[in-house]
Parts: structure tokens; C-alpha cells; sequence
């Protein structure tokens, strides 16, 4: 049954919240519409800010001490903003295709994927927490949401993520690129999917995304990012930094695996030297480190991918693009415009066709994917 659904990612990065829209059977993607994007205010990012750190003691993941009861408000909101104001502006692209379809304006948003905000990731302690009442938001849009899409694959055993492999399958089938394939999404964590010919898709988080680069920055200077990576262009990198620091025992591990955003946070401080560092030099280093970090999975891979292909924030990056495309030569490394898709709005994509999987109780994760012993599917569905 081909649904249309929204999807609704806020990433580790806390900028905002992505809203995108698609039709699928939950098997293949039948056909993409309008996006839409819903920045966090300063303010409300460092409550965020502030939830993270709160998270850290959580053994409980219903719990809601310190700013995570805000947090969660904040997120449920602005998740509500993001879709009634998605609705307004695509007001007459609704009617039109709900016309098309037969069903009565404004349609076809049968189903809403809510990811929620990631504050807390341990699936070694079978613990992942992501806030958003997806009650509430079900209530205010009158629209089915699926919401928790993480718990079931942590509880039974999974890395819990990432989640988007079995939708990057999805996409790599309509797109002409050599395999072995990878998609690598670089938000606050970087994970990637490698897809070679009909075997499952094997991913993995890789390291660590936007996250360290975005924290320095507004550290030293306030901004939310190094917009452009013009500081990172500007600095020296410090290759001892990164030696050390990709001599974590994490990155000897096969895939699956996956990591909370705050994993390297404080081993960049002991061991990039970012104390010493000026703010171009430390934001080279951690750029680098990003990059390394992806290069590092290719040995545990089967085959090395032949084409990358980069999604999310870091996708903007044209100095980590640049890093990635000499630590991963000779493949191919290019944005997820030049093959036709979005960097942007991906995994809102994604989060829009595992809503329609988890309505149709298929597989969202796999044993080559999170680990988990058995595919699973997951999710909890509200209705208003």
C-alpha cells in the first residue's frame, strides 16, 4: 500500500528541526515532495545543550530530570511548528496531488515519522533516549505519528543504529553509481551504509561527524558552525592529533556499531590538543580527525566501496568534502545533489519511509546493520 508520509528529524547537530515529505510502499520510494526546515532559536539550543549534559547520569529512559523536561517541550513543539507551517506553504501542492490521488484536500499525509532529539545513546547498557511526546504530537496534528523508532532494537540486543541503511537500499536502486556503494551521512555523528550487490546493506557510525567541529566553534566564537569549513581551510593540521586520537579502541571494531554524540568530546580535549591549539588549527585537526575517522571503516568492509556518496550537514563542507576525497581515493566521492537526492533532507526522507515500514510491521534494522540478533522492525504508533 503506497502511504504518504512526513518525516521529522532533529539531529545530534541541534540545529533544527528537517521536515520532507514521500511516497512509498516502505519498500521503494515512489515519489518525493517539499521539504521544509524549522531552526532551533539560540535559546532553545542551549536548553538542548543543557539536556545533553543532564542525559549523561540517565539510567532510566522515561526519566526527565534537570532541562530534559524542557527539552522535550522544545522539541514537541517546534516538531508541530515544523509540519503546520510545512502545511501552510505547500497548501496548494497538497490539494493538487490529493486530487491526483482521489482523496479529498488537503490529503495525502497519511502517516508522520518522528525521530525526536537523540540526548543519551548507550546500547551497551540496552539504553537510547530520545525526546518527543509523540502523544502530544499526534493529538495536535490529528495525524498518526510513529515515534520511538530506537528502543526495540536496543532492548533486543542492537546497536540501535543507524536506522537509515534499509532506506539508503532503497535509494541506491534507482541510482547508476559502481559497487560496492556508500552512503555516509555526516550530522553530529557520521554513519555510514555500504551496499554491494543483493546482500543485506552493512553500516555503521564511523566517528564523529559534525559534533566536535560544531562544539569547538561555538566554544571559541559562538557561531553554530564553521559555516563553509573556512576555518578549518585556514589552519595546519596537527596529524599527531588525529594519529592519536584514531587510536581509540573504537575504531578497531567491525561494523555494527554505533556511538552517542558526545563519545569523543573529551578525548579531542586530552588528545587533540585544542587547549593549545588557535581556533583555525583546532578546527583543521578536527576536520581531519572527521575524515580519518570515515577512511578507518573501509578495512572492515568486505570490498572497498568504489562510489561515495555524502549526505547532511557536513555535505556543505567543501574542505571536509576535500578531506575525505584524498583519504578515500581512488574512490569516487560526491554529494547527495550530484546523485539526485538531498544532503539535507535525507534522513527526514528516512524517517518518512520508516514510518510507512512500521505501520506495515516490516524490518526496520538488521543483524549486518545494528547487530540485532533477528531483523527487526520497531517504532510505537500514536494516534490522535
Amino acid at each position: 500500500m503506497v502511504r504518504g508520509a512526513l518525516g521529522l528529524m532533529s539531529g545530534t547537530s541541534l540545529d533544527g528541526v528537517d521536515v520532507a515529505y514521500l511516497m512509498t510502499d516502505g519498500k521503494r520510494v515512489r515519489a518525493f515532495g517539499p521539504t521544509g526546515y524549522r531552526p532551533f532559536a539560540a535559546a532553545e539550543r542551549k536548553i538542548l545543550r543543557a539536556a545533553l549534559d543532564d542525559a549523561n547520569d540517565l539510567v532510566d529512559r522515561t526519566a526527565r530530570p534537570g532541562a530534559l523536561a524542557e527539552a522535550e517541550a522544545i522539541v514537541t513543539r517546534a516538531s508541530a511548528e515544523a509540519v503546520e507551517a510545512w502545511q501552510i506553504a505547500n497548501r496548494a501542492w497538497l490539494a493538487v496531488e490529493g486530487g491526483r490521488s482521489g482523496a479529498p484536500a488537503p490529503p495525502p499525509v497519511d502517516v508522520v515519522g518522528f525521530h525526536g532529539q537523540t540526548v543519551l545513546h548507550r546500547p551497551e547498557a540496552r539504553l537510547t533516549v530520545q525526546l518527543g511526546d509523540g502523544r502530544a504530537l499526534a493529538e495536535r496534528l490529528g495525524l498518526p505519528v510513529v515515534y520511538d523508532f530506537r528502543a526495540a532494537d536496543v532492548a533486543a540486543g542492537g546497536q540501535g543504529a543507524p536506522l537509515v541503511p534499509v532506506f539508503h537500499r532503497a535509494l541506491a536502486r534507482d541510482v547508476d553509481r559502481p559497487q560496492p556503494l556508500a552512503i555516509l551521512n555526516l550530522g553530529g555523528v557520521a554513519n555510514v551504509t555500504a551496499i554491494d550487490g543483493d546482500a543485506d546493506p552493512v553500516a555503521c557510525d564511523v566517528g564523529p561527524g559534525n559534533a566536535l567541529i560544531d562544539d569547538f566553534v561555538t566554544d571559541r566564537t559562538g557561531a553554530a558552525m564553521d559555516a563553509g569549513g573556512k576555518l578549518a581551510a585556514a589552519g595546519r593540521v596537527d596529524e599527531d592529533a588525529v594519529r592519536r586520537l584514531l587510536g581509540m579502541h573504537f575504531f578497531t571494531l567491525p561494523p555494527p556499531k554505533s556511538l552517542d554524540r558526545n563519545a569523543f568530546k573529551v578525548a579531542a580535549k586530552v588528545h587533540g590538543g585544542l587547549a593549545r591549539a588557535s581556533l583555525e588549527d583546532g578546527a583543521a585537526t578536527l576536520t581531519a580527525f572527521t575524515a580519518a575517522a570515515v577512511a578507518r571503516v573501509v578495512p572492515h568492509l568486505k570490498r572497498p566501496p568504489k562510489s561515495w556518496i555524502v549526505a547532511g550537514g557536513g555535505a556543505h563542507n567543501p574542505t571536509l568534502l576535500r578531506m575525505l576525497a584524498e583519504r578515500l581515493a581512488p574512490a569516487r566521492v560526491e554529494t547527495a545533489e550530484r546523485a539526485g537526492w538531498s544532503s539535507d533532507h535525507m534522513e527526514a526522507q528516512a524517517f518518512a519511509f520508516l514510518a510507512v515500514r512500521a505501520l506495515d510491521r516490516l524490518p526496520l534494522s538488521y543483524p549486518s546493520t545494528t547487530g540485532v540478533p533477528v531483523p527487526m522492525t520497531g517504532g510505537v504508533v500514536a494516534r490522535p
